[in-house]
């Protein structure tokens, strides 16, 4: 007898875990991206430089992700996801252990979703996916990254909306608390966004405006000289200084940016535009005095020649000035991705980078390799998993 009320209470229990699973589930998911590269005019010296690195298409990953039915259409929802370097196997976004995105919500078909936490802002969530970066990674992108083209910037204690698709329109409402005292304002990150698909057309806008921290200890700057050190402690968006093309102005009090895209598809080419420009603007304790604006044009062509081959052309170009300066930087790139099942591929992807203008010299993509050359090439061949 015991034992038939010990088996029958044993089954009442998976009973009901299978019901609660039925209403929430979990996912656990990641990304795996290594590549062997080759660099042109690397270093000051004008050296190559050959070694692996990772997160070429996509940045190195893994996360969890899940949902709990509440009823009446109404939905709990979370995110973890870390990011790291495969070749190290350090902690990537500023050692975070989950510095890529980390947040909580509640979302609904007919209202739409409301998070809070560690997030991307509206012009990643809706811009980005219209643009090459979102096919090719940073081989496509703008150098150094000054437009956050490719999501070198997220954003701390963020409140995010999205709306429901409207036929064929969304947008998107965000908003991140600064948090200094006494200064409500000082350090927060504000941003909207919106996109429209109409068949094989899609056009995507969006703003952002991300403050540096008013007091000079918010402002990071070193004490002994009372000198700008870069961008501040208490800022709620993560610094986009990814190289030489924009270092000079971590100081800046703000960086306003505008992004607007377009992509259209037919057969089997997908081709999109872009255009941004991106503010970093000065106050009296920066260590620069004009606003530097940057004005980036891009447009790309893919064409899938096989269901598991595809191949890509792009090209940027980015004028910075302001600060008695001026630069431009001309990219062509190229990639070529195949298919070795629904979840690993191999790629080819590589960019030519010329510099001109007053004392500028070559940052391939945002990778960081700042030449002593006006010119500089990049190659890497790779492979990527997704679990």
């Amino acid at each position: 007898m015991k034992k038939l009320t010990l088996s029958t209470l044993s089954l009442a229990l998976l009973g009901a875990a299978g019901a609660a699973h039925a209403q929430s589930s979990v996912t656990l998911y990641g990304v795996i991206d290594e590549s062997f590269q080759y660099v042109h005019n690397a270093d000051s010296n004008n050296n190559s430089l050959y070694h692996l690195i990772g997160g070429n298409l996509q940045g190195n990953r893994w996360g969890l992700k899940g949902q709990e039915d509440l009823g009446g259409g109404l939905k709990a929802i979370f995110q973890l996801e870390n990011g790291f370097d495969i070749n190290t196997g350090k902690l990537g976004q500023g050692s975070r252990m989950f510095g890529r995105q980390a947040y909580v919500g509640l979302t609904h078909d007919t209202y739409g979703t409301l998070t809070f936490g560690r997030q991307y802002d509206p012009v990643v969530d809706l811009v980005q996916p219209l643009t090459a970066d979102n096919y090719w990674g940073s081989t496509f992108t703008t150098p150094g990254d000054v437009d956050n083209n490719d999501n070198s910037s997220r954003t701390n204690s963020a409140v995010k909306y999205t709306s429901p698709v409207y036929a064929g329109f969304q947008f998107e409402a965000f908003y991140a608390f600064g948090g200094v005292a006494g200064s409500t304002g000082s350090g927060q990150t504000w941003s909207a966004a919106a996109t429209y698909a109409n068949g094989p057309f899609s056009v995507a806008a969006g703003y952002i405006v991300m403050d540096n921290a008013s007091t000079l200890a918010g402002r990071g700057f070193v004490a002994a000289t009372a000198t700008p050190a870069g961008w501040g402690s208490g800022v709620t968006s993560d610094a986009t200084f990814d190289s030489s093309v924009n270092s000079a102005f971590a100081s800046a009090k703000s960086i306003n940016i505008a992004s607007v895209a377009l992509q259209y598809v037919v057969g089997p080419f997908t081709a999109g535009a872009r255009y941004s420009n991106a503010m970093y603007k000065p106050d009296g304790y920066s260590s620069f005095t004009a606003t530097e604006r940057y004005d980036v044009g891009a447009g790309f062509v893919n064409y899938q020649l096989t269901p598991a081959a595809l191949v890509g052309l792009g090209y940027t170009f980015t004028h910075g000035k302001g600060n008695g300066a001026s630069k431009t930087y001309n990219q062509i790139s190229l990639g070529g991705d195949y298919n070795l099942s629904k979840r690993t591929d191999v790629y080819l992807v590589g960019a030519y980078q010329r510099a001109s203008g007053n004392g500028v010299t070559a940052s391939v993509a945002d990778y960081g390799y700042d030449s002593n050359a006006r010119s500089s090439e990049i190659v890497s061949l790779g492979i990527r998993h997704k679990f």
